[in-house]
C-alpha cells in the first residue's frame, strides 16, 4: 500500500510540474513557460504631437511568433485609445511583413503579431487610426535574432535594475494624467503683482437725462446685469406738473413759436411773390422760420406720442450690452445731465494692475501680462490681442503704487471690481528650459518634478526653478530639453513611491 502511495505521488509531481512548464496564448496555442526557455523582452516607448506608444513584446526571433503588447495613449487629457486600428510592420531594408489589428484586445492595449524571417537591424512602424486621428510612430534599429541564443547572448534575461516608480498605464487612464515635454522658449523677468477688473472705457457708455423732469422706468426691473438692446426704451422723463424746467412747457412754447413763425413765412412768401416785400424782408422772415422749426424738432426728438407715455421724455439705449449700474430711481426727479445709468458692450477686459514703485524704471518694457481668470487658470495679453493702455507713474499717500492699465480682452464674464493675480513679463527675453507650473511639487520650499523614464517607469526628480511667466515656470537645473514629466497627477505617482509596493499588472506582461 505504501509502495502504491509513493508512485501516485510521484506521477503527480510530474504532471504538475509538466502543467507548470506549459500554457497557452490567447489563440489557443502551445507556448513554453519554462524559466530555461524564457525569451527576453523589450520594450519601447516614443511620442508624438497626438500620441504616446509604449509596447512590450519577446525578443524578435526568426521562425517564433512574438505578440506586441502595444498601449496607445492619446496625448491630450491622456486618455487610452478605445477604438481604432493599428496596423504594425517590421521593415528590413525595401522588404517587411506587417499585421493589422481592427480593435484594442482591451482598452488602450492592441496586441499585433509577427513572426520575422530575416536576421539583422529593423524598423518597427506603428500606424495608429482613430476616428479623429491618423498617427505613425517608428521605433528604428530593433534587432531579430536567428535563435535565443542569440537573442539571451545579446539581451540577457534579467529584470530591470532602473528602481524608477512603476505606475501603469491603467493606472493613468482612470484618472487625471497629463505628461508633457520639457521646452526651450523665451523667458522674461517677471514681476508677481494683482490686478482689479474694469470694463473698457471705449466699449462703456455713461447715459444722461436730456431734460428734466420725473423718471419712469420702462423695464419691470433695472438691476445691474440685464442684457440691454441698441434702440430700446429703458426710461422716460416727464416734466408735466412743475413749474421750472418743464419740458413740456417748453415744447408747447416752441410748437406756438413754430405755427407763428411758419404762418408769417406763408404770408410774406406771397406778398414776396406780388412784388410787395423785398426779397431782404423775406430772408429775415425766413430765418426766423427755419430757427423754430430746428427748436421744435430738437425738443420733439425722443417724445413718446401714444399711450400712457405720450408727452414724455424717451430714454433710448445708443449700444447694445449690459446693464453695469444704475444712478437714479423709479420716480426720483433728475435735471438735465445728471447720469442716468452705464452700459458695457463687453466684458469686464481691463485690468488695472498695482506695482511697486521700486520697479518704476522697468515699465516701459513691458512684453507681456499673465494673469488668472474665473476659472482660476492662467491666461495672456498678447493671446487675446490685448495692449497696455497707460502707465500712471504718480504716487501719494492716498495711491501708493503705480498703476497699469493693460486691455486684455479676456471673453469670460470677470466680475467688475474682482481682482486676478498677475505676472509683468519685461524687459529682453533669454532661451530657457520650461514646464507648466502644475508639475512643480513642494516640500519645505524645495521643488520635485516626475521624470517619465518609459511608459510605466518614473522618477522623482529635484530641480531649481527660476522665472515665472504666468503658467510656465523656468528650470535652471534638474531637467534636460524634451524630457517627458508628469503635469497632472504628479502627487498620485509620488505617492505610488511612498507606498512601497509595486502595482499588480493588469495586463500580461
Amino acid at each position: 500500500m505504501k509502495k502504491t502511495t509513493l508512485i501516485i505521488t510521484v506521477l503527480l509531481l510530474i504532471a504538475c510540474q509538466q502543467k507548470k512548464d506549459h500554457a497557452h496564448d490567447t489563440e489557443g496555442n502551445h507556448i513554453s513557460t519554462n524559466t530555461s526557455e524564457e525569451i527576453p523582452r523589450l520594450d519601447y516607448t516614443i511620442w508624438s504631437e497626438k500620441s504616446e506608444l509604449f509596447v512590450e513584446f519577446p525578443a524578435l526571433i526568426i521562425g517564433k511568433k512574438s505578440r506586441f503588447a502595444a498601449h496607445f495613449t492619446v496625448m491630450d487629457k491622456h486618455q487610452a485609445v478605445s477604438k481604432g486600428t493599428v496596423i504594425v510592420s517590421l521593415i528590413q531594408g525595401s522588404k517587411g511583413i506587417r499585421h493589422k489589428v481592427n480593435a484594442p484586445s482591451s482598452p488602450g492595449i492592441f496586441s499585433p503579431v509577427l513572426e520575422p524571417n530575416q536576421v539583422g537591424k529593423s524598423t518597427l512602424q506603428f500606424i495608429l487610426i482613430t476616428e479623429k486621428y491618423t498617427d505613425t510612430l517608428i521605433i528604428p534599429e530593433v534587432p531579430v535574432f536567428a535563435n535565443l541564443l542569440s537573442a539571451k547572448e545579446a539581451l540577457g534575461n534579467k529584470e530591470d535594475g532602473s528602481g524608477g516608480i512603476t505606475f501603469l498605464k491603467e493606472q493613468a487612464w482612470k484618472m487625471e494624467f497629463q505628461t508633457e515635454k520639457v521646452k526651450q522658449k523665451e523667458v522674461f523677468e517677471s514681476i508677481a503683482t494683482s490686478g482689479k477688473w474694469q470694463f473698457s472705457p471705449n466699449n462703456t457708455q455713461r447715459i444722461v437725462a436730456n431734460t428734466s423732469g420725473k423718471v419712469f422706468f420702462s423695464k419691470s426691473n433695472m438691476l445691474s446685469g440685464q442684457a440691454i438692446r441698441k434702440g430700446e426704451s429703458i426710461m422716460s422723463i416727464s416734466g408735466q406738473g412743475f413749474t421750472k424746467n418743464n419740458s413740456n412747457s417748453s415744447l408747447n412754447v416752441a410748437k406756438a413759436d413754430l405755427l407763428q413763425a411758419e404762418k408769417e413765412y406763408n404770408r410774406k412768401k406771397e406778398l414776396l411773390n406780388d412784388k410787395i416785400v423785398s426779397q431782404a424782408d423775406f430772408e429775415i422772415v425766413q430765418q426766423k422760420y427755419e430757427v423754430a422749426k430746428s427748436k421744435y424738432n430738437a425738443l420733439l426728438k425722443g417724445y413718446s406720442t401714444s399711450g400712457y407715455k405720450a408727452g414724455n421724455k424717451l430714454i433710448i439705449a445708443p449700444i447694445s450690452g449690459t446693464l453695469r449700474q444704475v444712478n437714479v430711481s423709479n420716480g426720483s426727479f433728475v435735471n438735465e445731465g445728471d447720469v442716468l445709468f452705464t452700459i458695457s458692450a463687453s466684458n469686464a477686459n481691463v485690468l488695472e494692475i498695482q506695482v511697486g514703485i521700486q520697479h518704476s524704471n522697468k515699465l516701459n518694457n513691458i512684453k507681456n501680462v499673465w494673469y488668472k481668470t474665473r476659472g482660476n487658470q492662467w491666461s495672456n495679453m498678447q493671446e487675446n490681442h490685448g495692449s497696455i493702455l497707460s502707465i500712471d507713474q504718480s504716487v501719494s499717500e492716498d495711491k501708493p503704487s503705480i498703476i497699469v492699465y493693460a486691455q486684455v480682452n479676456e471673453q469670460e464674464n470677470v466680475p467688475q471690481g474682482s481682482f486676478s493675480e498677475v505676472n509683468l513679463s519685461i524687459g529682453q527675453s533669454k532661451l530657457g528650459k520650461i514646464i507648466p507650473a502644475s508639475a512643480l511639487m513642494e516640500d519645505y520650499g524645495k521643488y520635485s518634478v516626475i521624470v517619465q523614464l518609459s511608459g510605466e517607469s518614473f522618477e522623482m526628480r529635484n530641480v531649481l526653478i527660476g522665472k515665472r511667466n504666468g503658467e510656465e515656470i523656468e528650470i535652471i537645473s534638474g531637467l534636460e530639453e524634451n524630457q517627458v514629466i508628469v503635469t497632472r497627477g504628479a502627487y498620485q505617482v509620488k505617492m505610488q513611491a511612498l507606498s512601497g509596493q509595486a502595482p499588480a499588472h493588469g495586463h500580461a506582461h
